[in-house]
């Protein structure tokens, strides 16, 4: 319960909610600003779940002489509540039922009673942005202090769809980190430091990365193909990558070759689920 005001020369607005209480307490102050100067002290009372606690806030109610503004879904507290306030000779204003009313008559359907449903879409959709964010800060290479953060973590050669993994998986909620690997050059260190358990190595036959290597070169523009897209340069950059998942004996190395962008991820996620179980109730 939190108090904004503690003045009790003022009126007594009590929020109540099966949920988080946001949405009864947005309405009581969009209707405060309407009286220029004046003030309320609102007590809140959120994830009220049982009688015994709307109960006890009534009574509460009724000993301040305080309104009742409730966003209650759960048809059986709400029938509760209203009976018992009468009972208490407490006022209530139930801001929900008259629209759940409305809309199960037009929708021919009853509502789904979830205490906090629309705040829970909510959240989901703020952690998928957040997730996106983290990914973007952390493509290529780019590692910050938060890399430990990371649901996932991808490594391998130049052109081994690490950033388009990581883009999708990130827009599915993971926060994805992609590593190159360079020959010749360890490992960053911060890679130690991590859960090894997140980390998951890229793999990719070599005359399909050749191709997709040159197809990038003339995009840009120049027939220079160089060591880029020189395959026996390739056979030696893959080779060293699979020297490097030897001696990480937890990172299970996909092979993305000819495989869609879908399917890839799948394989990743059927992964890192398998070892992190409770990421499934986080996307």
């Amino acid at each position: 319960m939190n108090k904004i005001n503690s003045n009790l020369n003022i009126p007594n607005i009590f929020t109540v909610s099966d949920g988080t209480g946001e949405t009864a307490l947005s309405i009581v102050r969009a209707v405060r600003v309407q009286f220029e100067h004046a003030e309320m002290h609102i007590e809140r009372y959120n994830k009220v779940r049982n009688r015994e606690m709307l109960d006890d806030m009534l009574l509460s109610a009724k000993n301040k002489n305080a309104t009742v503004v409730a966003t209650l879904v759960d048809p059986e507290l709400r029938v509760f509540l209203i009976s018992r306030s009468m009972q208490l000779g407490v006022k209530v204003v139930d801001v929900l039922f008259p629209l759940l009313e409305t809309l199960s008559e037009q929708l021919g359907s009853r509502p789904s009673a979830i205490p906090g449903l629309l705040r829970q879409l909510d959240e989901g959709y703020f952690k998928r942005i957040s997730a996106i964010e983290y990914t973007v800060r952390h493509d290529d290479g780019i590692i910050s202090n938060d890399l430990p953060n990371a649901d996932i973590i991808l490594v391998g050669v130049s052109r081994t769809s690490k950033t388009p993994l990581s883009m999708y998986l990130g827009h599915k909620g993971y926060k994805v980190a992609n590593i190159p690997l360079v020959p010749g050059i360890d490992p960053p260190a911060e890679l130690a430091k991590v859960d090894q358990n997140k980390i998951i190595g890229l793999i990719i036959d070599p005359s399909r990365l050749a191709e997709i290597r040159a197809a990038r070169i003339n995009a840009l523009g120049t027939d220079d193909i160089g060591d880029y897209a020189d395959l026996e340069k390739i056979f030696e950059e893959l080779e060293w990558s699979r020297e490097i998942f030897k001696r990480n004996k937890r990172w299970p190395i996909l092979d993305v070759t000819g495989k869609a962008l879908e399917e890839n991820s799948v394989e990743i996620e059927k992964i890192i689920l398998n070892r992190f179980p409770q990421l499934s109730d986080e996307q």
